[in-house]
C-alpha cells in the first residue's frame, strides 16, 4: 500500500537517477500542464511529507506528486523502452542526460508549482517521522485536540501525523491492543507516536523489512490484522474481523482488528 514510508523508499530509488542531471525531455500529460515542457531543467533535489513527492528543479519549479492507490514510478536506463501496454498510463515523463527515463505511471495528481509556494500543497501536513523536521511533540497535540475520534480516524488524519495509512493505523490498533474505535483521548498518545515512528522508520531504512509488522517477512505471515479477515489472530486464535469502508468517509475505511486483543467499542459507535 502507498503510505509515508512507500513515497520514502521511492524517492530515495528515484534519487540518484534524477538528482544533479538535467532533462532532455520533461512532460507532464496531464491536462493542466500539457503544454509545460521541463526539458533543460535540471533537477536539485526530492524531498517527500508524508505521502507526498517533491521534485525540485533549478529553474525555481517544484513537480508534486501523490501516489494514492493507483500511482507508481519506473524507471528505464539506456537501451531500455517501457513497455508498450503501459504507455497509456504515463502521466510523468522525465528524461535525463545520462539516458535514464523516469516514469509516473496512472499518477492521479501532477502539480507543477513555484518551489516558494511549495506550502500550499503540503503546509496543512503534521509532522512526518521520515523528515528531519519531526516533532514528537506536536504530533501528539495535535491527535489529542479532538479527544472524542476514534483511534484509527484520528492516525489516518495527515494533519496530525503525516504519513500513516490504513495499513499503519491498523496494525497500530492491534499492538496497542486498543480497537480502532477507542476515543482518541483515551490512548496513551505518547507510547502510540513514539511506535508509529519506530515501525515507520524500521519499514523505510531497513532492507527487508517493509510493511512487516510481525517481524517475519515470509508472505502471509508479516501482518498481524490487516488483511486477514476470517483467519484466527495469531495471539489468541480468535477470528478477525473487518468491517467495510464507506465511500466518501475519510474516516470510516476498512477495518481490521482482534475483538479479544482489542477490546473496546466497534464499528456501531
Amino acid at each position: 500500500m502507498p503510505e509515508g514510508d512507500s513515497v520514502y523508499k521511492e524517492a530515495r530509488r528515484l534519487e540518484p537517477e534524477l538528482k544533479g542531471r538535467t532533462l532532455l525531455r520533461g512532460e507532464l500529460r496531464v491536462p493542466a500542464h500539457a503544454t509545460d515542457d521541463l526539458s533543460g531543467h535540471t533537477v536539485t533535489g526530492l524531498d517527500t511529507h508524508g505521502k507526498h513527492l517533491l521534485t525540485r528543479f533549478d529553474s525555481g519549479l517544484t513537480l508534486h506528486t501523490h501516489l494514492k492507490m493507483d500511482g507508481s514510478w519506473s524507471i528505464t536506463r539506456q537501451g531500455k523502452r517501457l513497455p508498450r501496454n503501459l504507455l497509456p498510463d504515463v502521466r510523468v515523463l522525465l528524461e535525463t542526460d545520462r539516458g535514464t527515463s523516469v516514469y509516473g505511471l496512472s499518477m492521479p495528481v501532477v502539480e507543477l508549482i513555484r518551489t516558494s509556494e511549495e506550502s500550499e500543497v503540503v503546509g496543512h501536513l503534521g509532522p512526518d517521522p521520515l523528515r528531519a523536521d519531526w516533532d514528537a511533540r506536536e504530533a501528539v497535540a495535535r491527535l489529542g485536540r479532538e479527544p472524542e475520534r476514534p483511534f484509527v480516524a484520528a492516525l489516518l488524519d495527515q494533519r496530525n501525523l503525516a504519513g500513516l495509512g490504513n495499513l499503519w493505523v491498523n496494525e497500530l490498533a492491534f499492538l496497542r491492543g486498543y480497537s480502532p474505535w477507542t476515543p482518541v483521548g483515551e490512548v496513551d498518545l505518547k507510547a502510540t507516536v513514539a511506535l508509529a515512528v519506530r515501525t515507520l522508520r524500521h519499514s523505510a531504512l531497513v532492507p527487508g523489512a517493509y510493511q512487516v509488522t510481525t517481524g517475519r517477512n515470509r508472505r502471509g505471515e508479516d501482518h498481524w490484522v490487516a488483511g486477514r479477515a476470517g483467519l484466527p489472530c495469531r495471539r489468541c486464535r480468535t477470528p478477525i474481523l473487518v468491517v467495510a469502508e464507506v465511500p466518501g468517509d475519510p474516516d470510516r475505511r476498512r477495518t481490521w482488528w482482534c475483538p479479544r486483543c482489542q477490546p473496546g467499542p466497534g464499528p456501531d459507535r
